[in-house]
């Protein structure tokens, strides 16, 4: 076998494009924080490579503070209309300020507003509160372009562990098991259902 899961997961992402009704690119995103407490929820892949898979969102989140207190995070994407899920789990480390300020520069400017008026996480009094917040962005930055905040960045997660699942007939299902071999290449092998 010893094919890439890199290769193998670009392929998988471009067929749940196709066959997807939404965001082929949703995962799960699981931490742990200082406490030990779990935690998983959606995000939206945002770039993958070799050396990880990206999202970005508010560094003081949830997810935020517990990527600070514990580096290490666990990814799920699944694709109900292929029948398919790969799971990948590794080390978390922050992108460079220049690739999240070229992501953010991408999004629209209503994002990027929400980004600034968001105190992710936190207890929000109203909805009225919140679009009042947005509005006050909207006013600070007038016209011209809406810089990146502070405490908004990405975050790689490092590959340590990548399993592609395959749905197969009477629960027989395939499971591949992808490592890093230690030399820049995988080492694969094959768990039971």
């Amino acid at each position: 076998m010893n094919d890439n899961p890199i290769t193998l997961f670009g392929q998988w992402l471009e067929e749940a494009k196709a066959s997807e009704p939404n965001d082929p690119e949703a995962m799960a995103v699981a931490t742990i924080d200082a406490d030990g407490q779990p935690s998983v929820r959606m995000v939206l892949l945002k770039d993958y490579d070799a050396s990880g898979f990206v999202f970005y969102t508010n560094q003081q989140s949830r997810k935020g503070e517990a990527l600070t207190a514990n580096p290490r995070a666990a990814l799920l994407f699944h694709w109900k209309s292929l029948r398919r899920q790969v799971r990948i789990e590794g080390a978390v480390s922050t992108v460079s300020d220049e690739e999240a300020d070229a992501y953010f520069a991408s999004r629209s400017r209503d994002s990027q507003l929400g980004a600034w008026a968001s105190d992710q996480s936190r207890p929000l009094p109203s909805r009225a509160h919140f679009m009042k917040r947005v509005a006050e962005a909207g006013i600070k930055f007038g016209v011209s372009a809406v810089t990146r905040p502070p405490h908004w960045s990405g975050y790689r997660v490092s590959p340590e562990r990548i399993e592609l699942w395959q749905d197969r007939p009477f629960r027989l299902h395939e499971r591949r098991l992808f490592t890093p071999d230690g030399v820049g290449g995988w080492t694969e092998g094959l768990l039971y259902p």
